[in-house]
């Protein structure tokens, strides 16, 4: 099973920064921005998305009535009900009193070092949302792994047909339906601050898009549907749809 995909519905990426595959009028559209093409208008865009004309129009400070040119990028609005993360008051800092120094030294200066680079920062970091895992599968294929060449954007989890899939964290769920190319019973949650879920190969769909869910929400039911060969769960975290590993967001299982 190819891996180096993107999700099909979320491989827009924002600001129209690269140009997008060819969709049939009908596929949804699940990305945060989407560029307009030639035929479209507001209340077919705003119906893919699963929007009133009107919510699309505010999002973007436009009216119902203002024709849309091929290659405007649309934003869709941000969540509703989603969690403010808190803003962190930094503590003042103690420090003990400085005494007196003795006159500097004058040295040589020391040879000029090569500067060493900053390793990339982890995606675990502040903003990222506190996963639990969505069911309790094995895991069988691990991120990045290399599968027929191609590395894989997420987890699969070895489970049995009709196992509870559960929400990895609080969000909107912005898809759940069908996608017919390769992942078959699909959800995508939004987080907020630009990270999302997805949950594939499923069996039931419990959700709706546009719903509201708690982390440990019961969404789906594991299936084989899509690629699948048997039961299994594909799993995967993103940030600004950018695949990370979600493994080090998940706790430690003993």
């Amino acid at each position: 099973m190819r891996r180096s995909r993107v999700w099909p519905a979320l491989i827009a990426l924002a600001a129209g920064a690269l140009a997008q595959p060819a969709l049939p009028a009908t596929a949804p559209i699940v990305a945060w921005t989407y560029t307009v093409r030639p035929g479209d208008t507001l209340a077919s865009i705003a119906a893919r998305m699963a929007l009133s004309p009107g919510d699309l129009a505010r999002a973007n400070a436009i009216s119902l009535d203002t024709p849309l040119v091929p290659g405007t990028v649309l934003k869709r609005p941000d969540p509703n009900g989603m969690p403010a993360r808190a803003a962190r008051t930094p503590r003042p800092v103690r420090r003990a009193p400085t005494p007196p120094r003795p006159a500097p030294v004058v040295r040589p200066a020391p040879p000029e070092r090569p500067v060493p680079q900053p390793a990339p920062a982890h995606h675990a970091d502040l903003t990222t949302p506190h996963l639990i895992w969505p069911t309790s599968g094995a895991v069988v294929t691990r991120f990045a792994a290399t599968v027929h060449g191609q590395p894989d954007n997420g987890i699969d989890l070895a489970a049995f047909a009709g196992m509870t899939v559960r929400a990895a964290a609080a969000g909107k769920v912005i898809f759940a339906g069908t996608e017919p190319e390769r992942f078959g019973q699909l959800i995508v949650i939004d987080h907020g601050d630009g990270w999302a879920t997805a949950y594939a190969y499923l069996g039931k769909v419990a959700v709706k898009t546009g719903e509201t869910v708690q982390r440990g929400s019961v969404i789906a039911r594991i299936g084989a549907s899509g690629e699948a060969k048997k039961p299994t769960l594909h799993f995967e975290l993103r940030h600004d749809n950018v695949p990370q590993n979600p493994v080090p967001a998940l706790p430690v299982r003993l």
